[in-house]
C-alpha cells in the first residue's frame, strides 16, 4: 500500500499541487468487484482546499487515472455501518449516498480517522459520523497499519510552520546580502555559521561586563531592608497607641446599638398605638347616631348608615397577635358589640312596624274604587325601602338571625297586600272578559273575589248538514265556524278578549319585574354579580377578629344560595298569581275554546321576553309553567274539533255540498294565520294544521262513503276542490302536501264522475261498443266483428238509429239537469264538469268513430251526428239553463 501511496503522489497529486494523506482500497458493494482508491488529499496552496478523489487503473495500461473528485465540504454523513464488529462496508453521502467495501476493516477505520481530522482541522463543519467508534475519532493517530498509511504525512502537516512576515523579510535581506545563496546553499549555511558564532561570543562578553553593575544592585538592596526593618519598628509602636483607642470606640458603638434598639422599639409602640387608636376610635358622633339616631328622616338615616359603616370597620379589624389581650382593646370591642346589637334591635323593630303597616294598607284594593284594570304600583314603597338598603346589608353581615327574620316579615305582610290586589285584579279581569258584572256572575258563577268558576260547560250542539241556526255553545267548534257567519262568530268578543289578557300580562310583567328587583336590591341578594365579595372578618368567640377572603367555590355557593332566596321570597310574595291565571285561562276557555289560540301566543311572547330579560326569573318561571297549561288547553281544543269532525251526522234527503267542517277550517285556519302571525310558537299551530286537515280528509271521505242522495265522487270533488283553494289561498307552507293530495283527489274525482254520468243519455251505444272491444279482446279480429251475429252491421245501423242528435241533445239536457242537481251552488263547479263532459263525450264519440273504421271497414256507417253539432247542444244547453 506505501508503494501505491507514493506512486499516486508521484503521478496524479504532485502534478496538481496536492498532498496525499489517506487512502483506501474499495470497491463498489453489490456489483462485481471492481477495485479502486479512495484518497484524501489538501492543496498545497493557501487557502487550503480538502477533496477526497477516486483513482481507477486504466483498462489500456499499468497506470492510475483520476475518476472522480468531491469537495470534502459536500460530504453530510459517513456512516461505518457497525461500530462494534468489524465490517468493511462504509457510506459516504454527498449529493447521494455511495456504499463502498473496503479491503480491510483497519484500512477501512484509517481512512475514516482521517476524514474526521481533516474536517476538525480545516473546515470544523457538522459531518454526522454514524456507526462509528469513540476511539477512532480522536486527535492522535491510531498504530499499526493506519500509521504506515497517514502517520508520516500527518505529523510532518502537524509540525509544520509557516513563517511570519518579518521573518520572511529577514531571510530575504539576508538572501540579498549573499548572492550566492540559492547558487550555493552550503557555502550561505557556512556563512550563517560563523555569524551565529561571532553573535554568541558577544553575548557571552556582555554578560561578563554586567557582573560589577549586579553587586551594586545587591548592596542597594541590602541597604533597602535596613530601612524597612526601621518602619516596621515605627508601626508596632503606633498599632499600641492605637489599641486603646480601639477599645473606647467599641464601648462607644455598644452604647449606640443599644440606643437604636429602644428607639426602635419606641417606634414600634408608637405606631402599634396609632393603628389601634385609629382603626378601633369610634366618633362620638357615630355612636350617638347608632344609638338615637333617625331612622325614618333621609338626614337621620345617611348618619346611621355612615355608622354602621364606621362601626363594621372597627370590627372588622385584622389583629395582630397579642393585640387581644390589651384591656382597652377588650373594652372597645365589648362597646362595638352593644352598639351594634342596640342598632339592630332598632332597625328591626323600624323595618318590621313599616312592613306590618304597608301589609295591613287598604288604599289599594280595586274592587272598592274603581274597574280600571290595573294592578298598584309600589314604585314609592320601594323607593323609600331601598333608603335602607346599606343598612339591611350591614344587617346581612352582622346578624344574619335578625335579617332572616325581616325577610320573613315582609314577605309575610307583602305576601297578604299582593294576594288582595291580584285577586280584585283577576275579578275584573273576568268581569271584563265576561262582558258586564251582572252577566259574568250569572252565566259563569263568579263569587266575591275568589273568581273561582262555578258554572258547567254545556253540551256541544251537534249541527246537521242542513245547517241549524242554533246558536254556537260555551265551546266553538269547526262545526260552529262552518255555519255561521263572520258576525255570527263575535270577532270582536275574541278581540275584546285578547286585549283584557295582553293586559293582564301586560300589569303582570313591570309588578313581578318591579318587585324581584326591589328584594334582590334591598336585601342584598346578588344574582348576575360576577365580582367576588370583598375582604370580609370573621370574629372569633373571645372577642378578636380575624380576616379571612372568601375562596372562588364559597362565593359561586354564596350567589347560588341568593338566587335560590330570591326564587323563594318571589313564590312566597307572589303565590297566588299562577293560580288566578290558571282561573283566568280556565274562563277564557270556557267562553271559546278558540281563545286558547289567543291565549297561547301571547303567553309564549312574554315567556320568551321574560327568559329573554332573566331565564331564572321568577316570572319566566311562573308564565313557563302557566304556558303549559295554555299549550295542554289549545291542544285540547284541537283534539275537540276532530272528535266533533268524526261525530257528525248527514242528512239522507238532501244533497251533501260543502261540508260544515271544511268550511270551519278554513275559517279556522284564516283566524289561526291571523293570530300566529310572527308568533315565537309557530310549530304548535303547524302541527295541529296537520292533525286538523288529516281529520278533514278522512272525515270527507267517511261522509261521502254513506252519503245517499249524493254521489260519492260529488262529495269528494266538491270538498277537495274547496280544500285545495283554501290551501292555496293561505299559502300555508307546513300544509304543502295536503295542498297537493287534495287537488290530486278533486281531479281523481271530477274524472269519475264524468266517466260515470256520460253513460247515460248513449247507454245503448256505450253497450253495443263494449261488446264489441269484449270480442276483440277474446281474440277475433277486428275485421271480422262484423260477421258476429250480435254485431253486425245491420245491429250497429240499429243502435245508431236510435241516437239521433235531436234524442242526444234530450239526453244531454237531462245529463245537465241531473249533474246541476248533484253539484252545490256554493263551490261553483257546474261549468267546470259541464266541460270536462264535453271533452269527454267527444273523446268516447271520437273512439266509437274509430272503433267502427276499424271494424266495420268499407261499410260507410256513420253517427247520426257530428262533433259540430255536439258542440252546439253543449253550448245551446248551458245558456239555456
Amino acid at each position: 500500500m506505501t508503494a501505491i501511496k507514493h506512486a499516486l503522489q508521484r503521478d496524479i497529486f504532485t502534478p496538481n499541487d496536492e498532498r496525499l494523506l489517506g487512502i483506501v482500497n474499495v470497491c463498489k458493494a453489490g456489483k462485481k468487484k471492481k477495485n479502486c482508491f479512495l484518497c484524501a488529499t489538501v492543496t498545497t496552496e493557501r487557502p487550503v482546499q480538502v477533496k477526497v478523489v477516486k483513482v481507477k487503473k486504466s483498462d489500456k495500461g499499468d497506470f492510475y487515472k483520476r475518476q472522480l473528485t468531491w469537495e470534502l465540504r459536500d460530504l453530510t454523513e459517513v456512516d461505518a455501518k457497525d461500530a462494534s464488529k468489524e465490517n468493511p462496508e462504509f457510506d459516504l453521502h454527498f449529493e447521494k449516498v455511495y456504499r463502498w467495501v473496503a479491503s480491510s476493516t483497519a484500512e477501512k477505520n484509517s481512512f475514516i480517522s482521517c476524514i474526521w481530522k481533516l474536517n476538525q482541522r480545516y473546515l470544523r463543519k457538522k459531518v454526522e459520523f454514524v456507526n462509528v467508534s469513540s476511539q477512532l475519532l480522536e486527535e492522535s493517530v491510531p498504530s499499526g497499519e493506519s500509521q504506515s498509511v497517514a502517520g508520516g504525512d500527518e505529523d510532518a502537516l502537524d509540525d509544520y510552520q509557516e513563517l511570519s512576515t518579518r521573518e520572511e523579510q529577514d531571510i530575504e535581506g539576508m538572501m540579498e546580502v549573499c548572492e550566492y545563496a540559492i547558487s550555493n546553499a552550503e557555502a550561505f549555511a557556512e556563512q550563517l555559521s560563523r555569524e551565529l558564532q561571532v553573535l554568541d561570543g558577544a553575548n557571552i562578553q556582555s554578560i561578563m561586563a554586567s557582573e560589577k553593575q549586579v553587586n551594586i544592585l545587591m548592596q542597594l538592596l541590602d541597604e533597602a531592608l535596613g530601612e524597612v526593618d526601621t518602619i516596621e519598628g515605627k508601626l508596632s509602636s503606633y498599632e499600641e497607641m492605637l489599641q486603646s483607642v480601639k477599645d473606647q470606640m467599641d464601648q462607644i458603638s455598644q452604647s449606640n446599638r443599644l440606643i437604636q434598639i429602644s428607639n426602635t422599639n419606641n417606634g414600634k409602640l408608637l405606631d402599634e398605638i396609632q393603628f389601634l387608636v385609629h382603626n378601633m376610635d369610634l366618633s362620638k358622633g357615630h355612636i350617638r347616631a347608632l344609638r338615637d339616631g333617625d331612622l325614618s328622616s333621609p338626614k337621620g338615616i345617611e348618619a346611621c348608615i355612615n355608622g354602621t359603616e364606621a362601626l363594621l370597620q372597627c370590627m372588622n379589624v385584622a389583629f395582630l397577635p397579642g393585640h387581644d389581650k390589651l384591656m382597652a382593646v377588650k373594652q372597645q370591642q365589648e362597646l362595638f358589640t352593644e352598639l351594634r346589637d342596640t342598632f339592630a334591635r332598632r332597625l328591626t323593630n323600624h323595618l318590621n312596624n313599616v312592613f306590618v303597616h304597608q301589609g295591613h294598607d287598604q288604599t289599594s284594593t280595586l274592587s272598592q274604587h274603581t274597574m280600571e284594570l290595573t294592578l298598584p304600583k309600589h314604585s314609592p314603597l320601594h323607593r323609600d325601602l331601598l333608603r335602607y338598603a346599606k343598612l339591611m346589608e350591614w344587617l346581612k353581615i352582622t346578624h344574619r338571625e335578625k335579617y332572616e327574620g325581616l325577610s320573613r316579615t315582609y314577605v309575610d305582610y307583602m305576601s297578604r297586600l299582593y294576594e288582595r290586589e291580584i285577586k280584585d285584579f283577576f275579578e275584573i279581569a273576568k268581569i271584563k272578559m265576561a262582558g258586564t258584572s251582572k252577566e259574568a256572575k250569572g252565566k259563569f258563577g263568579l263569587h266575591g273575589s275568589s273568581g273561582k268558576l262555578t258554572g258547567s260547560t254545556s253540551s256541544l250542539n251537534k249541527l246537521s248538514v242542513q245547517g241549524s241556526n242554533s246558536r254556537r255553545s260555551q265551546s266553538s267548534s269547526l262545526l260552529d265556524m262552518g255555519n255561521m257567519s263572520a258576525s255570527d262568530l263575535d270577532v270582536a268578543d275574541r278581540t275584546k278578549f285578547d286585549k283584557i289578557f295582553e293586559q293582564v300580562l301586560s300589569e303582570l310583567e313591570p309588578l313581578c319585574l318591579a318587585e324581584q328587583d326591589f328584594i334582590s336590591k334591598f336585601f342584598k341578594l346578588q344574582q348576575n354579580s360576577s365580582v367576588p365579595p370583598p375582604l370580609q372578618e370573621a370574629r372569633e368567640s373571645d372577642g378578636s377578629v380575624q380576616s379571612r377572603m372568601p375562596p372562588q367555590a364559597e362565593h359561586r355557593h354564596s350567589l347560588s344560595s341568593d338566587k335560590d332566596m330570591v326564587r323563594l321570597m318571589m313564590n312566597k310574595v307572589f303565590q297566588s298569581i299562577e293560580t288566578e291565571l290558571n282561573s283566568l285561562i280556565a274562563l277564557g276557555d270556557k267562553i271559546d275554546s278558540f281563545h286558547s289560540l289567543y291565549m297561547l301566543v301571547k303567553m309564549s311572547h312574554h315567556v320568551w321576553t321574560a327568559e329573554n330579560v332573566d331565564p331564572a326569573s321568577f316570572l319566566s318561571t311562573t308564565l313557563g309553567n302557566v304556558l303549559v297549561t295554555v299549550k295542554r288547553n289549545f291542544d285540547k281544543c284541537i283534539s275537540g274539533q276532530i272528535r266533533q269532525m268524526e261525530e257528525v251526522k248527514i242528512s239522507k234527503k238532501s244533497k251533501v255540498g260543502i261540508l260544515p267542517f271544511v268550511t270551519g277550517f278554513e275559517e279556522f285556519a284564516e283566524l289561526a294565520e291571523t293570530i300566529f302571525r310572527n308568533a315565537e310558537r309557530r310549530g304548535d299551530l303547524d302541527k295541529a294544521y296537520v292533525k286538523l286537515i288529516r281529520a278533514v280528509f278522512m272525515n270527507v271521505e267517511k261522509v261521502a262513503n254513506e252519503s245517499q242522495k249524493t254521489p260519492r265522487d260529488v262529495v269528494m270533488m266538491e270538498n277537495f276542490h274547496h280544500i285545495f283553494s283554501t290551501l292555496s289561498r293561505l299559502k300555508i307552507s307546513c300544509l304543502d302536501t295536503e295542498r297537493r293530495e287534495a287537488k290530486h283527489k278533486y281531479t281523481d274525482h271530477l274524472q269519475s264522475y264524468v266517466i260515470n254520468s256520460l253513460g247515460q243519455p248513449l247507454e245503448k251505444l256505450n253497450h253495443f261498443f263494449e261488446g264489441v272491444e269484449a270480442r276483440v279482446a277474446q281474440g277475433i279480429r277486428e275485421e271480422e266483428v262484423s260477421y258476429q251475429l250480435a254485431f253486425n252491421k245491420q245491429e250497429l245501423r240499429k243502435v245508431i238509429k236510435e241516437y239521433p242528435g235531436k234524442e242526444v241533445k234530450k239526453g244531454l239536457d237531462n245529463l245537465y239537469k241531473k249533474v246541476d242537481k248533484h253539484l252545490c251552488e256554493e263551490e261553483s263547479l257546474l261549468q267546470v264538469v259541464w266541460h270536462s263532459t264535453q271533452d269527454e263525450f267527444i273523446r268516447q264519440y271520437k273512439h266509437f268513430e274509430d272503433l267502427i273504421g276499424r271494424c266495420y271497414p268499407g261499410s260507410g256507417i256513420t253517427m247520426e251526428f257530428t262533433i259540430q253539432d255536439m258542440l252546439e247542444y253543449f253550448s245551446s244547453i248551458a245558456q239555456s239553463h
